[in-house]
C-alpha cells in the first residue's frame, strides 16, 4: 500500500485500522454496505467513509427478476436432473415423462411485495409490473426521488406484515443493522408467519435479516421457497431453498459503475471538501474558493 495516500478504495477487503495512515482523508467502498470498515473509528479519527449507492442496482435488480424465476419454475432442479440423466444415458428417453416433476407457475398476475424501496427495491418493483405483477410497496423512510421512480399502481402498506400477507413473491431490499432497533432478523417468525403456504421470499439485501429457524419453519410446513444470494448454515440443503454465492453486484457494469463512483466521490471531497454518499458524515457542499483567499472551521 502507498504510505503517504490521502485516499483510499476499495471493494471487499476488509480495512484494519493499522492499515489507515496519518495522511488517509477519506476512504471509499465500492459498494453500498461498509461493513468490511471500521466506520466508528474512522468518525473518531475524522475520516469521512463513502460508499456507492444505486452503482449496483440494476445488477442487484436483474438478479431478484432471475430469482423469481427460480422460485416459480424448479429451474435448478430440472437442470440437475437433466444431468442425472446426462450421465446415465437417459435423456432423450426420460425428457418427456420427467417434465412432470417441475411444474410451475407464472409471474403474470401474481403479487410481488417489495420490502424496502430504494435505489434496488424500486427499481425492482418498476420492471416486475412490466412483467405482469401487482406490486405492494413498504418503506417507512421513502425519499422524494425513489418514490416518483416507482409505478404508479403500487400499492403502499403501513407495516412488512400488511404487505407480505397477500404477497406470491416477498423481495427484501434494506441494509442489515447490528444493535437494538436494527434490522437483524426483522423477517422473524412474526413476519414468515403472515406468509400464504407458497410464497416465494427473496434475499438479495443481507442474510442475517431472516431468521433462518422461522423460514425452515415455513418451508417445511407448505410449499414456500427460499432465494437468497448469501449462505445460511441451516438452510443450504433444503429442497425448498436455492443458495447463490452473493452475485448481486458481480458484473462488469456494476463494479465499472461502484468504481467510477467511488473515485469521483473522493476527487470531489479532496478536491472541494465536498461530502456526498458518506455513511458517517452530513452531506456538506462548498463554492470554489476564491483565489487568494482560505478558509477554517469553528467546532
Amino acid at each position: 500500500a502507498a504510505t503517504n495516500a490521502h485516499a483510499i478504495l476499495l471493494r471487499s477487503h476488509k480495512l484494519k485500522e493499522e492499515e489507515v495512515n496519518l495522511t488517509v482523508r477519506a476512504i471509499a467502498r465500492c459498494g453500498a454496505g461498509t461493513n468490511n470498515v471500521p466506520v466508528e473509528r474512522m468518525t473518531e479519527l475524522g475520516i469521512p467513509v463513502f460508499n456507492t449507492p444505486g452503482a449496483n442496482a440494476n445488477a442487484v435488480k436483474e438478479l431478484v427478476l432471475a430469482g423469481m424465476l427460480l422460485g416459480s419454475r424448479r429451474i435448478v432442479d430440472g437442470v440437475n436432473h437433466m444431468k442425472k440423466l446426462g450421465e446415465e444415458g437417459l435423456q432423450k428417453e426420460r425428457v418427456e415423462k420427467d417434465k412432470a416433476m417441475f411444474g410451475g407457475r407464472e409471474l403474470k398476475n401474481k403479487t410481488l411485495a417489495v420490502i424496502g424501496l430504494g435505489h434496488i427495491g424500486a427499481a425492482t418493483a418498476r420492471d416486475a409490473e412490466h412483467l405482469g405483477c401487482k406490486i405492494i410497496g413498504y418503506d417507512p423512510s421513502l425519499s422524494i426521488e425513489n418514490a416518483l421512480k416507482l409505478p404508479r399502481s403500487i400499492e403502499l402498506a403501513d407495516s412488512i406484515v400488511n404487505a407480505v400477507k397477500n404477497a406470491d413473491y416477498i423481495s427484501i431490499n434494506i441494509p442489515y443493522i447490528k444493535g437494538e432497533g436494527g434490522t437483524h432478523g426483522i423477517i422473524g417468525k412474526d413476519v414468515i408467519g403472515s406468509f400464504k403456504e407458497d410464497a416465494v421470499l427473496l434475499n438479495f439485501a443481507r442474510g442475517e435479516l431472516v431468521d433462518s429457524e422461522a423460514m425452515k419453519q415455513f418451508l417445511d410446513s407448505g410449499d414456500g421457497r427460499y432465494i437468497s444470494d448469501f449462505p445460511d448454515d441451516l438452510l443450504w440443503n433444503h429442497p425448498n431453498t436455492v443458495l447463490l454465492p452473493h452475485l448481486g453486484a458481480s458484473t462488469a457494469e456494476a463494479e465499472d459503475a461502484a468504481a467510477s463512483m467511488a473515485a469521483s466521490t473522493i476527487r470531489s471531497f479532496l478536491e472541494t471538501g465536498t461530502i456526498r454518499n458518506s455513511v458517517n458524515f452530513p452531506s456538506t457542499s462548498l463554492p470554489n474558493c476564491p483565489d487568494n483567499s482560505i478558509r477554517f472551521t469553528v467546532v
